[in-house]
């Protein structure tokens, strides 16, 4: 701060210097002046000045030492008290700029949340006619008909139930409810949810369930499995799906196996990205690029490590890495 003070103020100090050689020069060529006595105030006027400077330096940069620490989060308490015309003028500008950040901000929350919550409301009346739908289509009699009618139902479901999830998974943490979890239940009503879609394109499960239960959140372990699920059965044919849990290193893993399609190696870094759909499968529209984007974001809060091994054209393997149960004192004291 010091080396900007002097450089803000070079043209001043290069005025002063300027002045004090042009006097030494003209006391020197002018044998009327003494040059001692005035070689004398040249060397008291620099002391003065270089006093004068100091004490300046530090009562101007106290004010702009406290802009450059200020972290610019809207709020300007932290900002020193202006101490002259034109730290007013910038202080002035400061405050008035931020607050008319502050109502458009508090503007577009408002507005931000009224859509969220106008999104799902609408959400949860589409469901009711989803419902009525299912029935009707359980009670045809043509099973070709019934089976692409309800590969078309489950695709609308699982969107909203995707698009549900995404706008929830903001404050997931005020969401949370641990408790000891089945994992044979879980997962068989989600393979039953995905019957139709699985029975359409000739995918089994072969389930090896070595770990019981774990400690986690149902809502949300359900729906981070049911992306893993429906990632796995769009990307394979006439195929097993293996789900297994075991115990290593004192932590339940959960692995979800597919053999399809895998991910290209270039891909990998990038699944998790939001949006992100494949770059060898680029034309792919049935992909949002959203599911396992929503799955890792999910995992998170709930101390899930995702972990994935892929080979192109030999399938895809993603792991659950449940924390310890310790571990979830974290959790709670959010």
């Amino acid at each position: 701060m010091i080396k900007t003070f002097l450089i803000e103020r070079r043209s001043w100090i290069l005025v002063f210097l300027f002045q004090q050689c042009f006097i030494l020069l003209i006391a020197y060529i002018d044998s009327a002046i003494p040059f001692k006595p005035v070689l004398y105030i040249v060397y008291l006027s620099l002391i003065m000045f270089t006093i004068f400077v100091v004490i300046r330096c530090h009562k101007e940069t106290k004010f702009y030492k406290s802009l450059e620490e200020w972290e610019n989060n809207l709020d300007v308490t932290s900002i020193n008290d202006p101490e002259s015309p034109f730290e007013t003028i910038i202080e002035r500008s400061i405050t008035g700029q931020t607050k008319q950040l502050k109502q458009t901000a508090s503007q577009n929350r408002l507005m931000l949340e009224n859509e969220k919550d106008e999104l799902m409301a609408w959400i949860h009346e589409v469901k009711t006619p989803l419902t009525a739908m299912h029935l009707i289509i359980e009670r045809m009699e043509d099973q070709s008909f019934k089976s692409s009618l309800s590969y078309e139902w489950l695709r609308i479901h699982l969107l909203l139930d995707q698009q549900l999830h995404q706008k929830r998974i903001s404050f997931i943490e005020n969401d949370l409810s641990l408790e000891t979890i089945q994992l044979k239940s879980l997962i068989f009503k989600e393979i039953r949810d995905l019957q139709s879609w699985c029975i359409q394109k000739g995918i089994g499960f072969d389930i090896q369930l070595e770990t019981a239960e774990v400690l986690s959140d149902a809502k949300w372990l359900s729906f981070i499995i049911r992306q893993l699920l429906t990632n796995a059965i769009k990307y394979s044919e006439t195929s097993d799906i293996v789900i297994k849990s075991y115990e290593q290193n004192d932590r339940t893993h959960l692995e979800v196996k597919d053999f399809g399609r895998g991910i290209d190696p270039k891909d990998i870094s990038r699944i998790f990205d939001k949006g992100f759909t494949s770059t060898t499968k680029h034309h792919d529209h049935a992909s949002t690029g959203m599911g396992l984007y929503l799955a890792k974001k999910a995992a998170k809060p709930l101390l899930i490590h995702m972990n994935v091994h892929s080979t192109p054209n030999m399938g895809t393997s993603f792991t659950l890495t449940f924390p310890k149960r310790n571990e979830f004192v974290n959790i709670i004291s959010v």
